[in-house]
């Protein structure tokens, strides 16, 4: 599994040891350094994947190290400033800052910070999925790369647990799909007795696709078991 590194400029230690700690703690490797000359040449010696940076240090400043990295490198930058006036922060967002804490600050807030930039980042940067195939099943079709339903011809509105279902349950026609599976596979958590919340999406994608108006039954109930697609 790939090491994360995460790089902390700070010339007040002990800030930068306290986010050092905490950072470790979520399995994360900091690199520490004291000034903004340090900082550049971290970004420019080794792989960074997010940065912390005060914006009072010593060399460059958080703004001149920030518009060194972004001549290069996109990599996440979160700003820790004790600097709290919405001009400083608009000014660092501005300049390329993704994100901007004020000190005094809830490490474990930083902490939760840094994730949520780690994972836009990490999903900005994943290849571009193929094109895939648009589902056609007795006048319905689904466009999964568009997420656009129709219904011979006319445009059906599903919210995106609606078009989830309905893709999942077309992509394997006649495969049985158990409540439990549903809500696990559409909704990525741990089923927790979640049967009605699948009945009752279930429910009103049946109403959306006219099938109480229509012949075609798309999604069929196999009682005390599940749910499968008839196309």
């Amino acid at each position: 599994m790939k090491r994360i590194t995460i790089l902390i400029a700070d010339d007040d230690a002990e800030i930068a040891d306290l986010v050092g700690l905490h950072l470790e703690k979520e399995g994360y490797h900091p690199v520490k350094v004291t000034d903004g000359r340090a900082a550049v040449q971290a970004v420019q010696s080794q792989h960074i994947d997010l940065a912390v940076l005060d914006i009072m240090m010593p060399g460059l400043d958080g703004h001149e190290v920030t518009r060194q990295i972004r001549e290069q490198h996109r990599l996440p930058i979160i700003f820790l400033s004790a600097k709290t006036s919405d001009l400083d922060k608009i000014t660092g967002l501005v300049i390329g800052a993704d994100d901007y804490m004020t000190k005094p600050f809830n490490p474990m807030e930083l902490v939760a910070r840094v994730n949520a930039q780690l994972r836009r980042s990490m999903q900005l940067n994943q290849p571009q999925a193929e094109q895939k195939a648009v589902l056609e099943a007795g006048g319905l079709m689904i466009d999964p790369d568009r997420r656009t339903v129709t219904v011979f011809g006319n445009n059906v509105e599903l919210t995106p647990k609606e078009f989830d279902i309905l893709y999942l349950l077309a992509s394997y026609p006649k495969k049985v799909f158990s409540a439990e599976q549903l809500f696990q596979q559409v909704w990525g958590e741990t089923y927790y007795e979640s049967g009605n919340t699948v009945m009752v999406h279930i429910r009103t994608l049946r109403k959306k696709l006219g099938e109480e108006q229509n012949k075609n039954k798309w999604i069929k109930t196999i009682w005390g078991v599940g749910y499968t697609f008839n196309g």
